[in-house]
């Protein structure tokens, strides 16, 4: 377990009810779960189906492990993507996938967003210092670890340590480029010969860094795609994030 803390979180549940409560931050409806003057801090980023309550549950074990503040800030404004646009095999769900991609899902515009929340999220929550994570789901793994990149660095910027759960957008060179500690979960779902990258650069000299492939898994079973009615999908998402809280409180 990673804390104390973890002796109080409730089992994982497919009929879970989220604990926390929203505020507007950076402009951002966001989900907050937390103590009130936190010691450290988690931006928890969704995947492409938003605030789902596969996600806020997940959100909330982590702040339970950690005694921390964890924040899922609503970067898509309540425009999620579709099931029915999946898959996208007529072109009306191509349009629509390809416009959600590049406006509500850009990721240039939402790194920027990202560094807005953790600038004006410190402000709000002195206590936690510098001492701030972040974590992305699928999508928001690609937010995430650009924000961890050569620029990490200043106060109300940097963040300590850094991790995805079934990545999307896997680039070697931005395993490359981390400056923090790195906890990479993947499925088979995922490019290969890219996880086997990551593990080579992020568990190599210079780099701090964990990178495991949960076989039995597929691409979303920690976010809005995880089946918690399935008792294997339950145990390896309980799992997942203990493994992540664990990894975020050796470095937070």
């Amino acid at each position: 377990m990673a804390s104390k803390g973890c002796n109080d979180i409730p089992p994982v549940s497919s009929d879970y009810v989220p604990r926390g409560t929203y505020e507007t931050i950076a402009g951002l409806k966001t989900y907050v779960i937390g103590p009130q003057s936190p010691q450290t801090a988690i931006i928890d980023i969704y995947d492409v189906f938003g605030l789902a309550p596969q996600t806020l549950q997940g959100a909330d074990r982590l702040s339970s492990s950690l005694n921390a503040l964890v924040i899922v800030p609503d970067f898509f404004d309540g425009v999620y993507m579709q099931e029915a646009w999946m898959p996208p095999d007529t072109e009306e769900k191509k349009a629509a996938m390809a416009k959600f991609r590049e406006e509500r899902a850009a990721i240039p515009k939402n790194v920027e967003k990202l560094l807005e929340v953790r600038k004006a999220a410190g402000e709000k929550w002195p206590s936690t210092g510098d001492r701030w994570g972040v974590f992305g789901l699928c999508w928001g793994s690609k937010i995430g670890i650009l924000a961890c990149g050569k620029d990490n660095e200043g106060s109300g910027r940097v963040f300590k340590v850094s991790g995805t759960a079934h990545p999307s957008r896997l680039e070697a060179a931005d395993a490359e480029a981390l400056t923090v500690p790195y906890i990479c979960l993947a499925s088979p779902g995922e490019p290969a010969d890219i996880v086997a990258q990551y593990k080579e650069i992020l568990e190599g000299p210079g780099k701090v860094g964990v990178v495991e492939t949960y076989g039995s898994m597929f691409h979303g079973w920690m976010g809005a795609r995880a089946k918690l009615d399935d008792e294997n999908n339950k145990k390896e998402y309980e799992r997942g994030y203990n493994q992540v809280a664990e990894f975020f409180g050796k470095y937070l």
